[in-house]
């Protein structure tokens, strides 16, 4: 009798202890989130206790003390990622920690097109519900900011590469221009940015983004790159309307007067010689390779058709000409679009 107790006393202690562990065990990887599924949010700087608190009382988890004393046991309880996660039926609390610990919350697409500025794409990014469009601008414009993402500038303007990217409604504005900075890097790698006229890549690519936003249609980057080289080869302004309104975008509401033309800012090639103080937008691939190796030819004006495209001129008479008949023969703007040419490529 004495013999079986102390064997029974000797093996209660396992037993509880099998027990406690197959609990455990049950309750981290066996027992799952029966409810439907739904979007859990880790707010910035959350502390691990309203974590624990809001996953209990959404019924995501059915022990506040397991999550607490497993994440203590591990270390991790500060290293939750903020984000927007999916709890889906069937979600054992273990893959939920894990899912947590991974970052991998749920993104939203948004698509930046080519030759939008930094307050433009500001704007794109408050409009899809990402970070406000004051702040993107407020880092975007930040400098010392800009040393650490590797740019020698004064803004992001010319490198917040334009692609369609996929953040987390929680994306702070650093990291998305971060991210933005990090794939222009990785487009441009392999490129050789040495120039006969330009004296760096920040040229190239303020002239990129002037040509960017000059047309509609990507056959005409390598001749409107052209055009441009010709002046700067021979002193002439580059006479660029986008640079203009550039300049004074912030107050710009988009009719360019007269008075606009003629004020002076870094930005006005009608008043200046060369190239604008900087990008005036973020130009893609294709018209920083315009850039690059433009197109050889004696062409220095262009004249828009109104529909995206241009007509090029050798000399002031043949592009007055042109002017006369695309710009002011109201036959030839009536119903014109560089819309329609969208539409075609």
């Amino acid at each position: 009798m004495k013999k079986q107790l102390l064997i029974f006393l000797l093996l209660a202690p396992l037993l509880g202890l099998f027990m406690a562990g197959m609990k455990i065990y049950y309750d981290l990887h066996i027992q799952t989130y029966d409810g439907q599924e739904k979007m859990f949010t880790i707010k910035p700087g959350e502390t691990f206790g309203s974590l624990n608190y809001r996953l209990y009382e959404n019924d995501f988890i059915k022990s506040k003390k397991l999550f607490h004393r497993y994440s203590q046991a591990r270390g991790i309880m500060t290293d939750f990622k903020s984000g927007d996660y999916k709890i889906e039926p069937g979600t054992t609390m273990y893959q939920m920690i894990e899912l947590f610990l991974s970052g991998r919350s749920i993104t939203f697409p948004i698509a930046i097109p080519e030759g939008k500025n930094l307050y433009e794409i500001g704007q794109l990014m408050e409009d899809a519900g990402f970070t406000s469009a004051k702040e993107f601008i407020k880092w975007a414009k930040d400098e010392s900011y800009m040393q650490e993402l590797g740019i020698d500038v004064p803004t992001a303007e010319g490198y917040l590469f334009p692609e369609t990217y996929n953040f987390s409604k929680r994306a702070s504005a650093k990291r998305i221009i971060s991210t933005m900075v990090n794939q222009y890097h990785t487009k441009t790698e392999d490129l050789d940015f040495s120039h006969p006229v330009l004296k760096n890549e920040h040229e190239v690519i303020t002239l990129a983004s002037v040509v960017e936003k000059e047309t509609g249609a990507s056959w005409e980057r390598p001749m409107i790159a052209g055009v441009f080289m010709n002046r700067l080869n021979t002193n002439m302004r580059l006479q660029s309307d986008p640079t203009i309104i550039y300049g004074i975008y912030e107050e710009y509401k988009g009719n360019l007067t007269r008075r606009m033309i003629n004020q002076t800012t870094p930005y006005n090639t009608y008043r200046i010689g060369g190239l604008p103080k900087g990008p005036i937008a973020n130009p893609g691939l294709e018209a920083i390779k315009a850039v690059l190796s433009p197109e050889m030819h004696d062409f220095t004006y262009f004249v828009s058709k109104n529909d995206g495209t241009h007509v090029f001129s050798e000399t002031y008479k043949q592009h007055l000409k042109a002017v006369d008949y695309w710009q002011k023969t109201p036959a030839n703007r009536r119903g014109k679009s560089w819309r329609d040419l969208k539409k075609e490529e």
